[in-house]
């Protein structure tokens, strides 16, 4: 019984305690994956070699082999053409520009008509030709469409600067012309139109006054060119200054230069232009806007 006991190992021993096992995760399993995958490998290579190939595969690789390899002097047909003055790899045709290798022999193995292949052929190709060109036009429409609207914004922009011109000088010519106890303004858009209407006015002055504004054709450039010349010959101001000057001469020759600037829609210049010297000058300018402005020459 002592014997037995001393036989048996105990549970508690270093054989059972230091045992080190490999318990990296994922490894046994991987080694199993590619043994297997490596085994299929094998196994498709092995069919591959001893799998016996169709009638249509064999008479497929023998066709290949035979228009691949060119004839030689045993066939009686070159033999013949041979005698007949032809040469192996010459041009055909009496000045010798014309084909050296022989029309390929194309096998037709469908069961679609003669013909068929090449008008599906050609529907594919006119289908595809037919996509490109619409993503072609919807991109060009998306660039048009992205630069009118860029113009449209700077035309815009344009036409608020010019507003706000206009609403300046209209300001100064009320402030102006009240201080000369002028009452009624020349034109009615000169001074600026009162926002709200008082309750004592009577439908008829407002029609009328509507009237007044609506007959107006000139344009915001139109009306801040006559509105910038009244400006001048009437007080001797200039809104681009901000100044009232004593006499027209000193408007016109304050600091020699004045350079007066035509912004056009038309045109892509700035036109540069002196007033009492013979030089003249031309900068192209690649936006596009209308406005008058003067700044002076220092």
């Amino acid at each position: 019984m002592k014997l037995n006991m001393a036989e048996e190992e105990d549970y508690m021993s270093d054989s059972f305690i230091n045992v080190q096992e490999d318990i990296r995760p994922g490894l046994p399993m991987l080694r199993q994956i590619r043994e297997a995958r490596r085994k299929e490998e094998k196994r498709q290579e092995a069919n591959l070699k001893n799998r016996q190939k169709s009638i249509k595969e064999e008479e497929q690789e023998r066709r290949d082999m035979g228009l691949k390899n060119a004839l030689g002097c045993e066939n009686k047909g070159f033999a013949l053409l041979q005698k007949m003055g032809y040469k192996s790899g010459q041009a055909l045709g009496k000045s010798g520009d014309g084909i050296v290798e022989p029309i390929p022999l194309n096998v037709k193995t469908g069961k679609s008509g003669i013909g068929h292949e090449t008008l599906l052929k050609r529907k594919a190709e006119e289908k595809l030709e037919s996509y490109r060109r619409k993503i072609h036009m919807k991109s060009q429409a998306e660039e048009r469409a992205a630069e009118q609207f860029r113009i449209r914004l700077k035309n815009k922009q344009d036409e608020m600067k010019l507003e706000g011109d206009l609403r300046r000088s209209q300001r100064a010519c009320q402030q102006l012309d009240t201080q000369k106890n002028i009452q009624v303004p020349r034109e009615a858009w000169y001074w600026l139109r009162p926002e709200e209407e008082t309750e004592e006015e009577t439908e008829e002055e407002k029609e009328q006054d509507e009237d007044e504004y609506k007959s107006e054709d000139l344009s915001v450039l139109e009306k801040l060119q006559i509105l910038t010349s009244y400006l001048r010959e009437e007080h001797l101001y200039c809104i681009w200054c901000g100044t009232a000057y004593e006499g027209k001469k000193i408007l016109y020759t304050f600091k020699n230069y004045w350079l007066q600037i035509l912004f056009d829609f038309s045109f892509d210049f700035f036109f540069y232009e002196s007033h009492n010297s013979h030089r003249q000058w031309k900068l192209f300018i690649p936006s596009k806007g209308q406005c008058w402005m003067n700044a002076l020459k220092k």
